[in-house]
C-alpha cells in the first residue's frame, strides 16, 4: 500500500509539473502578444509627468492647510498659463538603446521622420542613447538618422548616462552638443573582427573544406579553411578601410578633436572624455531635462513596431547574445573598479 501512495505521488508531481509547465508557456505566449500588440506611435508628456510626481509627492508629506494653498497657487497659475498666448520651444525625447545588430533603427527612423515633419529651428531633439556599438553597417545607419536631423538645422543634444562605445559614438558624435554622466563610457573609435578558426580539430578528423569562389578577394579569413598571411593582410586592409571612414565621420562633426590621439580603439569615462573632446558636457540626461523642463515643453516620443508572436518568442536568444556581449563590458570596466 506505502509503494502504491509513493508511486501514485511521484506520479501527481510529474502530471503537475507538466501543467506548470504548459501554463506558464501559455502565459509567457500572451504576454508576448500583449507586448506586441500595439504599432505606432506614442507621445508623452515629460512635464505634467513631472508636474504629477511631484504633486503627488507634496500631498503625501504636507498638511491639509498646506495642501489648500498649493491647490490655489497651482489653480492660479493655470489660469495666467492659459491668458498667455506665448508657444513655448519644444524638446523632442528619444530613446535609442543599441545592441549589436542596431536592431532599434527601424523604431528610429520613424520616430525621426515624425519629429521633422513637426519641429522647427527653435525645437531641439533629445536623444537619450546607451550603445556598446556592434555591425558597422547597422550602426551607420542608425547614425544617418540623426544625420537627418543636423541637415534641417534642428539642434540635436545627445545624453549619454552609460556607454557610447564604437558603432555608439559613431551615433553619438554626430549631435550638435553631447552630455555624458560623470562615469559614462565614450569613444572606442576602431574597428574589431574576431573570427575563430576550426580549421585544424576538422583535418584532425579527416574533414575535407572546399570553398569556391568567384573574384580574388571575394572570401579572405574564413572559420574552417586554411588561412594565409595574404588572407590575414586583406582582411586588416578592409578593417583599416573602415577605420578611416569612421574617423572621418567623427572628424566631420567634432573637427576640434586629435584624431591620432583618441582614434586608437581606446575608451574614456565621463570626465576624461571631457578633457580631451569626446563631450560637451558633464551631466545626466535627468538634469538636463529638468533644467529644459523650466523654459521649454518636453515630449517623450516612441514608435512601437509590431513583432510576429514567432519572432518576438525566438528574440530571446538573440536577446542572450546581446547581454553576454554586454556583460564582456561590464566585466572589462568593473575589473578597473577598486574592490
Amino acid at each position: 500500500m506505502i509503494e502504491f501512495l509513493v508511486e501514485y505521488g511521484l506520479f501527481l508531481l510529474k502530471v503537475i509539473t507538466v501543467v506548470v509547465g504548459i501554463i506558464a508557456v501559455i502565459v509567457v505566449a500572451a504576454s508576448a502578444g500583449r507586448k506586441g500588440a500595439h504599432e505606432g506611435l506614442e507621445v508623452e508628456n515629460l512635464n505634467e509627468k513631472h508636474e504629477f510626481l511631484v504633486e503627488a509627492l507634496r500631498i503625501a508629506v504636507s498638511s491639509k492647510d498646506q495642501q489648500k494653498k498649493a491647490a490655489k497657487e497651482k489653480k492660479k497659475k493655470n489660469k495666467a498659463a492659459a491668458k498667455d498666448a506665448s508657444i513655448r520651444p519644444r524638446s523632442f525625447v528619444i530613446d535609442f538603446k543599441g545592441d549589436l545588430k542596431a536592431s532599434a533603427v527601424p523604431s528610429l527612423r520613424e520616430e525621426v521622420s515624425a519629429i521633422l515633419d513637426v519641429a522647427t529651428s527653435d525645437d531641439e531633439v533629445i536623444m537619450r542613447l546607451e550603445n556598446h556599438g556592434g555591425v558597422v553597417h547597422e550602426h551607420g545607419l542608425a547614425a544617418s538618422q540623426l544625420v537627418r536631423i543636423r541637415d534641417h538645422n534642428i539642434p540635436l543634444t545627445v545624453c549619454v548616462d552609460k556607454v557610447a562605445a564604437s558603432g555608439g559614438y559613431l551615433m553619438a558624435c554626430v549631435a550638435t552638443e553631447i552630455h555624458a554622466a560623470p562615469f559614462a563610457i565614450l569613444g572606442s573609435i576602431g574597428v574589431l573582427a574576431q573570427i575563430p578558426n576550426f580549421n585544424r580539430l576538422l583535418d584532425s578528423h579527416g574533414v575535407d573544406f572546399e570553398q569556391v569562389t568567384a573574384g580574388k578577394h571575394k572570401r579572405s579569413v574564413t572559420m574552417f579553411g586554411e588561412n594565409t598571411d595574404e588572407d590575414r593582410a586583406k582582411l586588416k586592409e578592409e578593417l583599416e578601410d573602415v577605420h578611416t571612414l569612421f574617423k572621418d565621420a567623427v572628424a566631420a562633426y567634432r573637427p576640434d578633436m586629435d584624431l591620432e590621439k583618441i582614434a586608437t580603439g581606446e575608451h574614456w569615462y565621463g570626465t576624461r572624455a571631457l578633457g580631451i573632446g569626446l563631450a560637451d558636457h558633464i551631466q545626466t540626461s535627468d538634469e538636463l531635462l529638468s533644467t529644459r523642463a523650466t523654459t521649454r515643453d518636453i515630449y517623450l516620443v516612441t514608435y512601437k513596431i509590431k513583432q510576429p508572436l514567432q519572432k518576438r518568442l525566438m528574440g530571446g536568444i538573440d536577446s542572450a547574445f546581446q547581454k553576454a556581449d554586454a556583460a564582456g563590458w561590464r566585466q572589462k570596466f568593473e575589473s578597473r573598479l577598486p574592490r
